[in-house]
């Protein structure tokens, strides 16, 4: 089966896309174009970055509000340890939720450089009074539960009894997975060990840091499995078109992508011939891991549509596909 065939596996697999806030006007203007398509494929959420110590707050917010108020997809707010107290971190996510903000990525931090929207790294460094990201999750569960306490409901055919109604819970509490490894973790099984703990605080998905071989992603899922992690662990994936882009991505990940691709990008002059040779090896490595069993698909966008939309268009999963 080739790449393209992926989308006829079971069904169109959940699609879900991540961006950066922008940092000038006339990329603000950018993104809402770019926001704008990728809503066409109508993906199961958009996820936002949030800087380090909440350094591009504002302008995540503007983002997140923008997808909740012009697109029917779900935004997905970015939140992080590193910098923020137990009270700040209690006040955003208040923050948020007032914004009508339901689904958030928690993340123990990104280092600095990683704020412009490259896969996250979950370091150790400038972490506040909150640990881990499973304290995090914890944090923003009890956030709503506060927000919303149980309220009580009528019992048909019982006009003085009342019973406790269920209370509201965020949309999704997605956590970071690491197939490759946290550049600070001892093992694999610790990688593993950490995600169930997030999983047992209260988190609703996982997403992967980048990689680039299929086997990566799934012999971590069949280990994380092993070790009773039940929920979706999706595929976190970004197509490089660049030499200079995966160069970045290399020194901010630690990840080291495959040789040939290195070489192919490296070796053709041609911007549109490397634009296609990037696109076909994330293609390719969208269709084996689909094909290995994972829930869906997430597309880091470094805030482009052009060559992600073209990914899933080689896919068999594009605008046309969904909607034809």
């Amino acid at each position: 089966m080739t790449a393209t065939d992926a989308g006829d596996c079971a069904g169109r697999p959940p699609i879900s896309f991540e961006l950066f806030p922008p940092r000038t006007d006339a990329a603000a203007i950018a993104l809402g174009r770019t926001i704008d398509r990728l809503a066409e494929v109508d993906p199961a959420f958009i996820s936002v970055t949030f800087g380090a110590g909440g350094s591009s707050r504002g302008r995540s917010l503007t983002v997140l509000r923008y997808i909740l108020e012009h697109t029917d997809v779900e935004p997905m707010a970015h939140l992080t340890c590193v910098g923020s107290s137990h009270a700040e971190a209690n006040r955003l996510v208040r923050e948020f939720l007032d914004a009508g903000i339901t689904s958030f990525l928690a993340l123990r931090g990104d280092p600095p450089e990683a704020a412009d929207g490259t896969p996250d790294a979950d370091p150790d460094a400038g972490l506040g009074d909150l640990g881990s990201a499973a304290e995090l999750v914890q944090l923003i569960h009890r956030v709503q539960q506060e927000r919303e306490p149980f309220g009580e409901l009528g019992v048909p055919g019982a006009p003085r009894a009342r019973r406790i109604a269920s209370r509201p819970r965020p949309e999704r509490v997605a956590v970071a997975a690491f197939p490759t490894g946290h550049p600070r973790s001892r093992s694999l099984s610790q990688d593993v060990d950490t995600l169930l703990a997030k999983e047992v605080a209260g988190a609703t998905l996982a997403i992967t840091q980048l990689f680039w071989h299929a086997d990566d992603y799934l012999g971590f899922v069949a280990r994380a499995r092993a070790a009773g992690v039940t929920i979706p662990i999706l595929p976190g994936l970004m197509p490089v078109t660049t030499p200079a882009r995966l160069a970045r991505l290399t020194e901010l990940t630690g990840v080291e992508p495959p040789a040939d691709l290195a070489i192919a990008l490296e070796v053709e002059p041609d911007p549109e011939a490397r634009a296609e040779i990037g696109e076909v090896f994330a293609a390719e490595l969208c269709g084996e891991v689909l094909r290995g069993g994972a829930p869906g698909l997430h597309l880091y966008t470094y805030n482009r549509h052009e060559t992600v939309l073209s990914v899933l268009d080689r896919l068999g999963l594009g605008a046309s596909a969904r909607h034809g």
